[in-house]
């Protein structure tokens, strides 16, 4: 799975944005593999694609956190793989063991789609907001005019490994529009895949 420098420069932020409540349901659909039996993990590397640093970080980070605060033990892949280098499935995994770890959750962007809504008009007020290498804007019109708002929205894929078995567990994907602030985000979506596995006893060993 080698991502090209487009997907690369794009990922994380597409994979974490958010459109900002708790509540919003962002997982679509997800897969268990109907012949594994509930794990024991007893260690789990968390990684985000490459892209822009302090995301990828702030996002590994959070997940850690809140598996720890499961009681499941975590750690981030950035602290093994250099943000500048290029990840794939057989690397990654590898690193993963090399460090202790025997499953792995990643988190890859995999779709945008260009959306527009058109509201009813009120008084111009611009507002932009950039997400990886695109612009996500709202143009207005004059008073009295309707409001055209342009935006995008992401598909991102989170999967959990088996790296004794070399087995896929678990697989969600996850529909997300730009975020009000990216750390709520980040926090909500990472939440979002954590309850999914619980759900599924997928989580494994708890301290």
């Amino acid at each position: 799975m080698n991502y090209s420098p487009v997907i690369r420069s794009i990922a994380v932020l597409a994979a974490f944005a958010l459109a900002g409540c708790s509540s919003s349901k962002m997982l679509v659909s997800e897969w268990t593999s109907p012949a594994y039996v509930s794990p024991s993990f007893k260690r789990i590397m968390v990684a985000g694609i490459d892209g822009q640093s302090s995301i990828r970080r702030n996002f590994e980070d959070e997940f850690v956190a809140q598996l720890r605060g499961k009681g499941v033990d975590a750690l981030t892949s950035y602290a093994y793989i250099p943000e500048e280098s290029r990840i794939d499935d057989v690397t990654l995994k590898q690193t993963a063991k090399n460090a202790g770890a025997d499953a792995l959750v990643s988190v890859m962007a995999v779709n945008i789609e260009q959306k527009t809504d058109i509201g009813p008009s009120y008084y111009p007020v611009p507002g932009f907001g950039i997400f990886g290498r695109h612009f996500g804007a709202s143009w207005y019109g004059p008073y009295g005019a309707p409001t055209v708002n342009r935006y995008e929205v992401y598909t991102s894929e989170a999967t959990l490994f088996d790296l004794a078995k070399n087995e896929v567990v678990w697989t969600g994907t996850l529909k997300t529009a730009e975020p009000d602030n990216i750390n709520e985000g980040i926090r909500n979506y990472v939440g979002q895949i954590i309850r999914a596995l619980e759900e599924k006893n997928l989580l494994g060993a708890k301290k």
